[in-house]
C-alpha cells in the first residue's frame, strides 16, 4: 500500500461496503424491543475480513448509522455508529496476525463472536441509558442475541462463497491482497 492510508482504492471500496451494509440493514427489519432485527452486521464482518480492518471500522460504522437514519431511527445513529465501528475494531484487532486472517480459522471466529456479544451489549446499555432504565435496555438482549448468531451464520455463509470464488484479492484495499 503507498504512503497514505486512504487510497482512492481504499475510499471506493469502503464506500461500497457501506452501502452495501446500509442496504443490507435497511431491506430486511424484523422488529425487535427498542429498534429492529437485520443482516446488515454480517456484512460488517465481511467488510472486516475481507476488505480490511480499517475499512470495516468506517463502513460499518458510517452503513449502520445511515440506514438508522433513513429508516426512522435517527436517534440511534450515533449510538450505532459508536457501537459498529467499535464492534468492526474488536473483530479486525482480534482476527488479523501478521495482516491477514483466514475465514475458517479459531482466532476468526473468536474475532466474531467478540464483535457479536459487543453489539449485544453495547445495545443494551445504550437503550438503558435512552430509554432510562436497564430493565428497558434488557428487553432487547433476545432479540439482539438472536440476531448476533443470525448474522454470523449468514457472515460465514456468504464467506464461504467468496472464498470458494477466490475474490479476496478483488475485495482487499491493497492490490497484491492483503488488508
Amino acid at each position: 500500500m503507498s504512503n497514505s492510508t486512504y487510497t482512492t482504492r481504499f475510499l471506493c471500496l469502503t464506500a461500497v461496503m457501506a452501502a452495501i451494509t446500509c442496504i443490507a440493514t435497511m431491506v430486511i427489519q424484523i422488529p425487535i424491543p427498542l429498534g429492529y432485527a437485520h443482516l446488515g452486521d454480517a456484512f460488517i464482518l465481511l467488510t472486516v475480513l475481507f476488505v480490511g480492518r480499517k475499512s470495516g471500522i468506517w463502513a460499518g460504522g458510517i452503513g449502520s448509522a445511515l440506514a438508522d437514519l433513513l429508516t426512522g431511527y435517527a436517534y440511534w445513529a450515533i449510538p450505532t455508529f459508536i457501537i459498529k465501528s467499535l464492534m468492526a475494531y474488536f473483530v479486525g484487532k482480534i482476527a488479523y496476525k501478521d495482516d491477514a486472517c483466514k475465514l475458517f480459522s479459531g482466532r476468526t471466529l473468536l474475532a466474531c463472536v467478540v464483535g457479536m456479544v459487543w453489539m449485544v451489549v453495547g445495545y443494551t446499555v445504550a437503550g438503558a441509558f435512552l430509554y432510562g432504565g436497564l430493565a428497558q435496555g434488557l428487553a432487547s438482549t433476545p432479540g439482539l442475541s438472536v440476531k448476533a448468531v443470525l448474522n454470523l451464520a449468514v457472515c460465514y455463509g456468504v464467506g464461504a462463497l467468496l472464498e470458494k470464488a477466490n475474490v479476496r484479492t478483488f475485495l482487499t484495499t491493497d492490490r497484491k491482497g492483503r488488508a
